[in-house]
């Protein structure tokens, strides 16, 4: 099987358990892989045949704008079945980051693996 992968993916969402994270839209970090059969598009050189990335990234930035989470389990589940069910990947394996969210740390997130 094929990988695309998007890699620092920045997008805003309102996402935390305390109500202060929750006050306003905060950047998270996603790393997506997406297994899908490539060998079409390797023949005919045309995006019908892939998965358009950049439709990809909009529908994510679309779909977190109008959801919230408190978990980053959560949002990480709603991607991964979002872009199993849209763009019919066989497979999809996400990171997601929430930058600095607190002291002393760089990064805090999930990485989850999800198949048909």
């Amino acid at each position: 099987m094929d990988t695309i992968f998007l890699e620092q993916v920045a997008v805003k969402t309102t996402l935390g358990v305390p109500d202060w994270e929750r006050l306003k839209p905060q950047t998270i970090i996603l790393d997506i892989e997406i297994n899908y059969d490539l060998s079409k598009s390797c023949q005919s050189d045309a995006i019908e045949d892939t998965i358009d990335y950049g439709l990809v990234v909009n529908r994510i930035q679309e779909t977190l704008t109008e959801h919230s989470f408190k978990l980053v389990e959560a949002l990480a589940e709603h991607v991964c079945q979002l872009i199993l069910k849209e763009f019919h990947a066989e497979k999809v394996r996400i990171k997601v980051a929430k930058p600095a969210v607190l002291p002393r740390l760089k990064a805090l997130g999930v990485i989850i693996e999800r198949q048909k």
